[in-house]
């Protein structure tokens, strides 16, 4: 990867709908020479996909937590993980080393809604322990920060 990919990703990370005509303006290369780039940058796996970024408040889901989860002994990790799929208040999961074995994001309408959805993770899916934090707000970070050299 060189120079002008690091500038074709930083600008891809901000607007994932930059077109090749606009991407080569900037970076300084025919449209062409852009499309190549990035299908070259998608083959390699460095480029997985394009997502909208969605405002959970204005889906009515403004309350969000991060919640650290300990399995009761013998929970399939696989099965709890598939069965996450069930739960639309989750809508990020990472398995952690240390003593919890997983971290979620889970977005919420209310105290009332999150308290279910704690009651449906200790019921259906094997969740010993829930360690759960308000999340007050985001700290934007660019993305591009990752493209130093």
């Amino acid at each position: 990867m060189d120079r002008i990919d690091r500038q074709i990703l930083a600008i891809l990370l901000t607007d994932g709908r930059a077109t090749y005509q606009d991407l080569g303006r900037r970076v300084r290369l025919s449209a062409n020479t852009v499309a190549d780039r990035v299908r070259r940058l998608r083959t390699d796996g460095i480029v997985r996909g394009y997502r909208a970024e969605v405002d959970l408040a204005a889906l009515g889901r403004g309350m969000e937590l991060l919640s650290d989860i300990r399995l009761r002994e013998g929970v399939d990790r696989t099965a709890f993980e598939a069965r996450l799929n069930d739960v639309p208040q989750v809508v990020a999961a990472m398995r952690l080393t240390g003593d919890y074995d997983y971290q979620l994001r889970v977005a919420c309408a209310d105290a009332r809604e999150f308290e279910t959805v704690v009651d449906r993770l200790k019921a259906d899916l094997g969740v010993r322990e829930a360690r759960s934090r308000l999340l007050l707000h985001e700290v934007p970070l660019g993305p591009d920060r990752l493209l130093s050299p």
